[in-house]
């Protein structure tokens, strides 16, 4: 019997192994598409990069990416995660790329795997370890020995790892492309000749390793054959390829911007970025992968910079915690659907330009098989227009782009939302604050404590070799007794000039004053009355780091840390120049050296009960407590808005980065029509730049964890909470000339149906809530966005309770009514809409 088991499992075994190597599938590309299998395929993928959260996340991060139409996953390889030290490798945990992709493959997407290893990404040095800065006689990314050694020692090693796994699909994987450099154009230029002759060696370096599949370089003109050069950017339908005979893609599909401290929050209307999409395939487009699709987090010390903040949000389909924004999820669903609909005109028919007005466009895709389809355009920013098409008539708002399938039948408008809004927010998660204890640094030990003194200012990098984001700088100042301000005049004053990135004053042990550099200029210098007594004093300035550059030619070699000049001035014999002298240097902080924040560190040191509840100014302090995981599946977060900058841990991993600065901006109104630049749609101006820090569920056990903040400044640990962040209530708007119907064979007459009196409503709750309150509701003209309704001048009487009979009680509330339930037209002759919020809640146990 177990003979013939083995037999059985052999045979079992051998079959699937003989399946898979006999039906690999050959990817090459046209100028029309990327062909898998000698078949042309219009791809949507977004990019979901494995680091950014939690591997217990990844599963149902593809399933929802899959959900929501997507063909393809996009991932960078994180040079730094993998290779900390040079030969040393880590592939576990969130590093885990092998299992990642295989949670894509089983899926059943494919995937595109962007090694770089040059990746920007807003990541910590642009994906190269800290080490790699200090290889003798390295250059980056130009025609130098012993960074090119580095850079193929590395992608061979990625490359080989996915073919001993058999992942790339000429071996039957999920790898249908793979992308060698970054964004390297205009890095090229500014090398010149070493630059052009660095590029076409990473190209001829990548083909040799054999995947069996296509490469790419994203914005590079001049990529050589095989190499599909592809567009990054807000929009790219002006797009075309080096040579007819490649495939246009779309590598980057911006989906707002990246955020940094200080500054606000960026947003990008669905409305525009499906405006973007619509216009790149009405123009041959064939791949569009969005970036980001879910942003995620930059946990620990990985944000690049400087001043990238930890949250990666993106304002991304999917959010930072792995929960689906609506409507962006949906409305780029649909624009998914309605594309494909087209897919056979698109990659077989010829395209036909028409001028319909000044600002109206047709384009048309005809096939010899009498395949059509069309895309009517409307580019004026304000102004809706009726055209003519085919002897039809259309309605086009401003800014947007219809899809006919057949040539006939709008199914899809890129201005026309038709999918509810969700209002996310963060809830209390406990009524108990932490019962916190402290551990403060000794300031006055740290000259005791210093590695090494020189004469003169050290660039901090060089010292560090990024082991810490903090390094002291410390040195003594003798005053005379006799001098003038120390009988009653004014302080001296400081000045402290830094490139970068943050720093921390002190004299004699207290803390006299702080200054930071921004994202765009991290030099800075601080200047503030010092109190020095007479006799010898200690200046000790705490440098830190805010995540190391990530991009621009020879970004290794710019500098930071204090490097002067440093001065006093306004002692009796003027200026006292003190870049000069001998200075004490100290890596990172006692707490971090005793690895504070792990749980079988944290005994290391005597904590002291904190009984005071108030703001405690005390800088450079510790705090620890013990929690309980909340109940329930909801995503969790920090809310740190009563603290002011520092570092996390939970149960020993490392959060991020907090920082509660405020935001400064221009938050004004955001129209979704108009050419989108980060300067538009900004939010949050008047409050932090991120008040709220994921920390993953996976992190926690069900009791007595652990949780370790460091506070550089001070603030008021009482007020530290963990919430959930859940779906509050959803929102929906329904116009009277919408389409409504579900596919172009339903109807085909869809010219006429569009005038119909007929509302389509499509509300649901999440699996295990219902509706159970109409927060909003009113049929007419209503103003604002959700969360933030108000009737308009227009209102129908009945709204409230149409909603009422038609939604409260369910789960899901989908209906297409009638105008005529409201009862008489509240105003005759106008167009009028629904817009209606509800409450979702739990349903009791």
């Amino acid at each position: 019997m177990r003979n013939l088991v083995f037999l059985v499992v052999f045979f079992f075994l051998s079959w699937s192994l003989h399946f898979r190597l006999t039906n690999c599938e050959n990817v090459t590309y046209d100028g029309k598409a990327l062909i898998i299998n000698g078949q042309r395929k219009i791809l949507f993928s977004g990019s979901i990069h494995y680091p950014r959260s939690a591997p217990d996340m990844w599963k149902s991060l593809i399933e929802k990416a899959k959900m929501g139409g997507l063909d393809v996953v996009d991932t960078y390889v994180f040079w730094n995660l993998h290779e900390p030290s040079p030969g040393i490798y880590d592939f576990e945990g969130r590093n885990d790329l092998v299992k990642f992709i295989k949670l894509v493959e089983k899926a059943g997407l494919y995937v595109h795997l962007r090694i770089g290893p040059y990746i920007c990404a807003e990541w910590n040095f642009g994906g190269f370890p800290a080490w790699l800065k200090f290889v003798p006689g390295i250059s980056f990314r130009t025609d130098n020995e012993p960074f090119k050694l580095a850079m193929a020692k590395f992608t061979k090693k990625i490359v080989q790892m996915m073919k001993d796994e058999r992942l790339f699909q000429s071996q039957g994987g999920p790898i249908i492309l793979s992308q060698i450099e970054n964004e390297y154009e205009t890095e090229d230029k500014k090398f010149g000749e070493a630059g052009f002759a660095y590029m076409n060696w990473a190209a001829k370096m990548a083909v040799q390793t054999d995947t069996g599949v296509p490469w790419v370089m994203c914005k590079q003109d001049d990529a050589p054959d095989p190499m599909i050069n592809t567009c990054n950017g807000f929009y790219c339908d002006y797009f075309s390829p080096n040579k007819p005979y490649k495939p246009k893609f779309w590598t980057e599909a911006w989906t707002a911007w990246f955020n940094t401290f200080g500054g606000p929050n960026h947003k990008r209307p669905v409305e525009d970025l499906a405006f973007g999409v619509a216009r790149f395939i009405q123009t041959g487009g064939s791949l569009v992968n969005y970036y980001m699709y879910h942003g995620g987090t930059n946990f620990g010390r990985t944000a690049g910079g400087p001043f990238i903040t930890t949250s990666y949000d993106y304002d991304a389909p999917i959010d930072e915690y792995g929960l689906i924004r609506q409507p962006k999820f949906g409305h780029l669903k649909r624009l998914h659907d309605a594309v494909k609909l087209c897919e056979k005109a698109l990659l077989t028919g010829e395209p036909h330009n028409y001028t319909l007005a000044t600002y109206q466009k047709a384009k048309v895709y005809t096939s010899s098989s009498g395949d059509c389809a069309a895309f009517l355009s409307n580019y004026h920013w304000n102004n809706t227009a009726r055209v003519t098409f085919n002897g039809r008539h259309y309605t086009l708002p401003p800014w947007s782009i219809s899809i006919l399938p057949d040539c006939k039948n709008v199914i899809y408008n890129t201005a026309q939302v038709q999918v509810q809004t969700n209002q996310l927010s963060f809830l209390p998660t406990r009524d108990e604050s932490f019962s916190w204890e402290t551990y403060s640094e000794n300031i006055s030990s740290i000259e005791d404590d210093s590695s090494m003194s020189y004469d003169g200012l050290l660039e901090q990098l060089n010292i560090t070799k990024d082991t810490s984001d903090y390094l002291w700088y410390t040195t003594s100042v003798n005053v005379d007794p006799n001098e003038s301000y120390l009988r009653g005049g004014k302080f001296p004053t400081l000045t402290a000039t830094s490139k970068g990135h943050a720093m921390h004053v002190f004299i004699n042990g207290k803390l006299a004053g702080s200054s930071f550099g921004t994202h765009d200029n991290s030099k800075f210098t601080f200047t503030g009355r010092i109190n020095l007594q007479a006799g010898v004093n200690k200046v000790s300035l705490l440098s830190i780091a805010g995540g190391l550059p990530n991009n621009g030619p020879h970004y290794e070699e710019r500098e930071m840390g204090v490097l002067g000049p440093v001065a006093i001035h306004g002692l009796d014999k003027g200026k006292m120049d003190l870049s000069r002298q001998k200075w004490s240097y100290k890596v990172g902080l006692k707490g971090e050296n005793m690895n504070l924040g792990s749980p079988s560190s944290v005994q290391a040191v005597d904590w002291v009960k904190d009984l005071s509840k108030q703001e405690n100014a005390e800088p450079l302090t510790w705090y620890k407590a013990y929690f309980d995981a909340p109940e329930g599946d909801e995503p969790l977060a920090l809310d740190m808005g009563s603290m002011q900058k520092g570092q996390v841990w939970i149960n020993g991993q490392n959060v991020g980065r907090y920082w509660t600065i405020i935001a400064n901006g221009n938050c004004t109104d955001c129209s979704y029509s108009g050419t989108y630049r980060p300067w538009k749609c900004q939010f949050d101006c008047g409050h932090p730049t991120q008040q709220w820090y994921h920390v993953p569920r996976s992190w926690l056990m069900p009791t007595k964890n652990l949780i370790v903040v460091f506070e550089e400044v001070g603030g008021n640990p009482s007020r530290i909470s963990l919430v959930k962040r859940s779906v509050t209530s959803i929102c929906t708007e329904a116009s009277q000339y919408l389409p409504v119907i579900k596919n172009v064979h339903m109807h085909q007459n869809y010219a006429e149906l569009n005038e119909q009196n007929v509302l389509k409503i499509n509300l649901h709750c999440a699996a295990g809530q219902f509706i159970s309150a109409i927060k909003f509701a009113s049929f007419g003209t209503p103003t604002g966005a959700c969360g933030s309704h108000e009737q308009g001048t227009c209102h129908s009487p009945k709204s409230d309770s149409v909603l009422q009979k038609l939604c409260v009680g369910r789960r899901r509330c989908l209906a297409t009514i009638p105008t005529s339930i409201f009862g008489e037209d509240p105003c005759p002759n106008l167009r009028k809409k629904l817009s209606a919020e509800v409450v979702c809640q739990p349903v009791a146990t």
